[in-house]
């Protein structure tokens, strides 16, 4: 892979520029066989392994993440594009769907009319602090942009700069020898760039990871346009864990041990991080401190990822400890390198106060608030607003329905006897709750997410050689349909399996 000179679009004008250049790019690959998309996406996947050791010492650099991390995280994106590729040649993405004309129809005679998904057209991207790799320039937002047949104009985030200039160097070099036309992405720079961005008609909708504040001043941007676009931003969760009784009884150890793991996995900087932990109040504060405190000695620790993270986290737990009635129960440390801190509170000031349980220190920190009784814990779940993420640790004799129930009201994924940290890309991952834990009910992770840059269109009685592909009877490119509601799933050899 020869080295290129990655133009970077950094004024409102830069952007304009790039915006149009995105949009012919798009126009020549919306109707794309999907072989040719897909072959495009396992080019870039190539291409990361290729240059691994090299983005992952870059990768260090920029964020102090470890290598081990920075390799994982940047197998699980390459391997992310290779599923994505697979999911393309299905055609799922398409959901084409064909409703033949009936005249005996129930409601009265049918027309001839079939529907398919089709590319929005350019996407703006925001990458996201924490995860260089996969929330970043090629990461789960972008890379389901492209498969789903649209161009990318990415912003790039300050804290892994280096980083992500060469990794937009690598997948548009990638993109340029698997044939993709110039200009289907592109980088831009800087807090107006990315106002302009948000703004641009040709744009057609963004992804964004990020904190509150600034994904809820995009999303009402965009809201304001002229033409409102769709904003798929992920903005914070503190992914409540619940405790029911007869778990504290007989695992309370290793629970808070996976506890102190979790939430400490990464130095407390995943969007997953169990925020607080609900448990019944039959633990003291030196028994919950005599476990937790040796689980923490054993917590690698290391810089935040970047100064204003570092300023942001102690601001945050500053202000959680300052609320009534919390208590610093290991109290963690003000180092450039922070020690792990838990609070701890019970259920009776959260119940006078819910703020407590709303306030996302994006750090290694945390709050334990012990109940009474596990009667309290559905109300508890609904002071909690909208979470990616809600866990159940539970025996077989504890009661959970209420607290499933209650946890599914306000959760995207809900966990049992598990942690939160590590979103597995697959089929049916969902990384998105209500709000404000996102501003969709949809995914960024998984082949679902591929979806968000696509919008259904229905044809009625036109000749089949006006339809698009996937919809003509022949179905050229042998994807997945549902023809007169059977789904009908072409088999490897271009057979049809009913």
């Amino acid at each position: 892979m020869t080295a290129i000179t990655l133009p970077i679009a950094v004024t409102a004008e830069d952007v304009d520029d790039a915006a149009r250049a995105a949009h012919q790019a798009f126009l020549h690959v919306a109707a794309e066989a999907p072989s040719v998309r897909a072959n495009r996406l396992t080019a870039v996947a190539a291409a990361l392994r290729a240059n691994a050791d090299e983005l992952v010492e870059l990768g260090q650099a920029d964020t102090h993440l470890a290598p081990t991390r920075l390799h994982g995280e940047l197998k699980r994106t390459a391997f992310q594009l290779d599923l994505f590729a697979e999911e393309v040649l299905t055609g799922i993405p398409f959901d084409a769907t064909i409703d033949h004309a009936d005249a005996d129809w129930g409601m009265g005679p049918r027309p001839d009319i079939r529907r398919v998904n089709v590319p929005l057209g350019v996407v703006g991207v925001f990458g996201a602090s924490n995860f260089p790799f996969a929330f970043s320039v090629i990461g789960g937002d972008s890379a389901s942009a492209l498969a789903a047949g649209c161009s990318v104009l990415h912003k790039i985030h300050g804290g892994h700069r280096t980083l992500a200039v060469r990794t937009a160097e690598i997948v548009t070099e990638a993109l340029r020898e698997s044939g993709a036309p110039d200009h289907l992405f592109a980088v831009i720079e800087g807090r107006s760039a990315a106002e302009a961005l948000v703004d641009h008609p040709l744009v057609k909708a963004i992804g964004f990871t990020g904190s509150t504040a600034g994904g809820r001043a995009l999303f009402n941007r965009a809201s304001a346009r002229p033409e409102p676009i769709p904003f798929y931003g992920e903005l914070g969760s503190i992914n409540p864990v619940f405790v029911l009784p007869h778990a504290w009884e007989n695992r309370s150890q290793a629970i808070l041990a996976g506890y102190a793991a979790s939430f400490t996995a990464g130095m407390g900087q995943f969007c997953t991080k169990p925020g607080v932990l609900f448990v019944p109040d039959t633990y003291s504060e030196e028994d919950l401190r005599s476990v937790l405190e040796p689980e923490l000695g054993q917590v690698a620790l290391s810089e935040l990822l970047t100064p204003g993270l570092r300023e942001s986290f102690g601001q945050a737990r500053d202000e959680a400890v300052a609320q009534e009635g919390v208590t610093a129960l290991i109290p963690g440390s003000d180092d450039q390198i922070p020690a792990p801190t838990i609070l701890l509170t019970d259920s009776i000031v959260v119940e006078a106060n819910s703020d407590v349980l709303h306030l996302e220190m994006f750090g290694p920190a945390t709050i334990v608030v012990r109940y009474q009784q596990p009667e309290e814990l559905p109300g508890l779940a609904a002071c909690m607003g909208g979470q990616l993420t809600a866990s159940i640790h539970a025996d077989d004799t504890d009661d959970a329905a209420s607290l499933i129930e209650a946890v599914t009201g306000i959760a995207g994924r809900v966990l049992w006897n598990g942690w939160p940290t590590g979103v597995t890309v697959s089929y049916a991952q969902q990384h998105g709750g209500p709000y404000p834990a996102t501003t969709s009910h949809t995914t960024s992770v998984g082949t679902a997410a591929i979806g968000r840059f696509t919008r259904p269109v229905a044809y009625q009685d036109l000749p089949d050689r006006e339809l698009p592909v996937p919809l003509q009877e022949a179905n050229p490119w042998n994807v997945a349909r549902r023809v007169d509601g059977d789904v009908v799933v072409p088999s490897q050899t271009g057979s049809v399996d009913r």
